[in-house]
């Protein structure tokens, strides 16, 4: 089984996202059921940018995939980031983001989602976003994690997107146990954090930084039911006394 996340700019403008365009997605996302996605949901919503995440058969994964996109193209207020996606990887250009990882089959199956938004920070949310997955590798309970961001310009069932263009990554790691996932998720935001002009956000947060930064959101999907961690995170690390 993988866990896949793809994320876009579809919005019509270039520091938030409307209510109608998040409503009108969620609306979409039991056709990827009919697909046979096993869970599936709107997870992160960061700046301008929206992902879409899922739990699915590697046999399914091309059908899924394309089910995805097409929610997305449908929905979008400006093609935006699905008008990069080609079929010739040649002439791709800025496209939507993909994570992949790979899923331990069971009753209960969870995975931490990080989405990136630039405002000016195109030139090192590469760096921002692999700090995430070099901090989850290799640590307790994680089944799998996404290709670094850089490496892979693919996007299994959809076509090719640019390396150089696409600047709104999406990161996805899976956790094979419960209480791994507040570990696992508080290494990648710190190693996140620890980068010049990076801020966390809560879900659904307008882009209201300075030029020169990046946004990132981080959710969690268990079980089939979408958590925002930027909460829990925020309420734990005020300092008491």
């Amino acid at each position: 089984m993988k866990v896949v996340a793809i994320g876009a700019d579809i919005s019509s403008n270039d520091v938030s996202v409307s209510d109608s365009l998040v409503e009108n997605i969620e609306k979409d996302i039991p056709k990827l059921f009919e697909l046979g996605a096993r869970k599936a949901a709107l997870t992160n919503v960061t700046g301008d940018d929206v992902v879409i995440t899922a739990f699915v058969e590697d046999e399914l994964l091309e059908t899924v995939n394309a089910g995805i996109v097409e929610i997305l193209r449908n929905n979008a207020e400006d093609l935006g980031d699905v008008a990069g996606i080609s079929e010739d990887p040649d002439n791709a250009g800025e496209g939507i983001s993909y994570a992949e990882a790979n899923l331990e089959e069971g009753p209960f199956q969870d995975a931490i989602i990080m989405a990136f938004d630039t405002y000016g920070g195109e030139s090192f949310v590469a760096d921002v976003a692999n700090s995430a997955i070099e901090a989850a590798s290799g640590m307790k309970s994680v089944t799998g994690v996404s290709d670094k961001i850089g490496t892979r310009t693919d996007i299994p069932g959809v076509g090719y997107v640019s390396i150089d263009d696409t600047d709104d990554p999406v990161v996805v790691v899976s956790v094979n146990e419960l209480e791994q996932i507040a570990v696992v998720a508080s290494a990648m935001v710190g190693a996140a954090l620890g980068n010049k002009n990076t801020y966390l956000v809560k879900r659904h947060t307008a882009c209201n930084v300075l030029p020169g930064s990046v946004l990132v959101s981080v959710t969690a999907l268990m079980n089939g039911n979408m958590i925002d961690l930027s909460i829990p995170f925020e309420n734990k690390t005020r300092i008491l006394g």
